[in-house]
């Protein structure tokens, strides 16, 4: 099974994340996702294997946000955000060939392994 994490290592919940994966001896492929950024099409993927809207994995707390984008933004308005600026991303993601969960807590990403 390939397994993949976005993950930022200055964000506590991605660590926490990436350690809960190693400790259960996991070795994912780790990207850096601010360093190389997802394509809107590895995000539409995304989104499919989470079976989320794209406003879950917008970071909504986040001051780099657009003011005018809302909760009620389309899916496109808000890849066209975090296509622009990857910072605005649900840290961590957690990504199989099938499936994929927000880290948020680590151990939701449990149920996928």
């Amino acid at each position: 099974m390939a397994l993949t994490i976005w993950h930022n290592p200055r964000c506590s919940k991605s660590r926490a994340t990436l350690a809960l994966l190693t400790e259960r001896g996991l070795a994912p492929e780790v990207r850096l996702y601010l360093d190389m950024p997802p394509t809107r099409t590895e995000l539409e993927e995304t989104l499919r294997k989470l079976g989320r809207p794209a406003a879950d994995l917008l970071r909504w707390g986040e001051k780099d946000r657009p003011t005018a984008l809302s909760k009620d933004a389309s899916d496109a308005e808000i890849l066209d955000a975090l296509c622009a600026n990857p910072r605005l991303i649900e840290r961590p993601v957690v990504l199989t060939d099938t499936v994929a969960r927000i880290g948020r807590p680590p151990e939701a990403v449990l149920d996928i392994l």
